[in-house]
């Protein structure tokens, strides 16, 4: 594997260390088919992913369905392994230095599906308790422990500690598996699309939980929604996904402010309005994203851009600084000497 690079994608102090470093990471997916099983073709799900995760922060992942933004969360717990690249926890290469149940104490996961995500023949206690007893916790400290987090989430123990999934709400149900992944004491959640399933009386409330349990235990998230409101409300830094690789990268307000990609301009400008002056009366966006299979060449949103030049298909940018630092795009516009018509300076 190559040796970690610094792409400075985050602004920092020169003692500052990302509490979660990701160089160039790969994941295709083969297709097998015909009388033999032969490989016919292969989804390339995530395809050179860079990006750093600051202690303390919370970064946003937005992206349209496909994008391959559920595929890296997956990666970096390793549920499922990458074909290249490396991830490195807290200066710690997974594999090499860290093994993957130091990894497992130190990132958890709370998933979409709030009720697939718990074992329906276990009580609420017992699916908390279990992660902490199989690390070596006494099973009496771990039921102590599990009501402990289940007041934390906001479920009264001696209410609720009894009950099975099927006996309480969704919302509900993702409390629990908030209270399950913070059972390890993580430093660091990752959160795929965890509010999407809920109304948004509830959703609301569910933000407000994580918000309160990441100032109380100076937790770190990487959050993943459709939702770009959520997201803006949520997260310090947004990184934008599409067809498996990065867009663009930078600070919350940057990117909404000033989006550099023409993908997030079309994303942001396909939010809904309740301002009637403000609707959108315009499509920002046509078409759907390209096969994962057979991606187009050079810059994978050209055959769906209004900026494409003959260079955006045949040259793949590369995250360039933009004005504000910290903000990357990955756009041959406004990129120096990329050879695009509306770059800053000449090739």
């Amino acid at each position: 594997m190559s040796a970690l690079v610094d792409i400075a994608p985050a602004p920092r102090t020169a003692v500052e260390r990302p509490l979660l470093e990701v160089r160039q990471i790969v994941k295709h997916f083969p297709l097998k088919g015909g009388l033999f099983g032969r490989t016919t073709g292969t989804v390339r799900a995530v395809d050179g992913v860079d990006f750093d995760v600051m202690k303390g922060e919370t970064l946003g992942i937005v992206g349209e369905s496909g994008c391959g933004k559920s595929t890296t969360a997956r990666l970096l717990v390793d549920l499922i392994t990458p074909d290249a690249g490396e991830i490195a926890f807290d200066g710690r290469r997974l594999g090499p230095d860290l093994t993957l149940t130091e990894l497992r104490r130190n990132v958890q996961m709370v998933f979409q599906d709030s009720y697939a995500s718990l074992n329906p023949r276990l009580t609420l206690e017992d699916s908390i308790a279990f992660a902490p007893t199989v690390h070596g916790m006494k099973d009496l400290d771990a039921r102590r422990l599990a009501q402990e987090l289940l007041a934390k989430v906001g479920l009264e123990p001696k209410r609720f500690a009894g009950r099975y999934p099927h006996e309480i709400s969704g919302g509900q149900r993702q409390r629990v598996n908030i209270a399950r992944a913070l059972a390890l004491s993580p430093k660091l959640v990752i959160l795929d699309e965890a509010v999407s399933a809920l109304d948004k009386s509830v959703e609301a409330q569910v933000l407000n939980l994580l918000m309160d349990l990441k100032a109380e235990l100076d937790l770190t998230y990487v959050f993943i929604s459709h939702d770009l409101n959520v997201v803006r409300f949520m997260s310090d830094r947004v990184m934008v996904m599409y067809l498996g690789e990065v867009a663009e990268i930078g600070p919350v307000e940057a990117i909404y402010a000033q989006p550099a990609h023409p993908y997030t301009r079309a994303l942001l400008g396909s939010m809904p309005s309740m301002d009637p002056e403000k609707r959108t009366e315009e499509v920002v966006l046509t078409g759907d994203p390209p096969n994962p299979i057979n991606p187009p060449s050079g810059c994978r949103f050209h055959t769906r851009c209004a900026f494409a030049e003959e260079v955006c298909s045949v040259k793949k940018p590369s995250l360039h600084v933009r004005a504000t630092r910290g903000h990357l795009a990955s756009c041959h516009v406004g990129t120096p000497g990329s050879g695009h018509s509306l770059s800053e300076l000449p090739a």
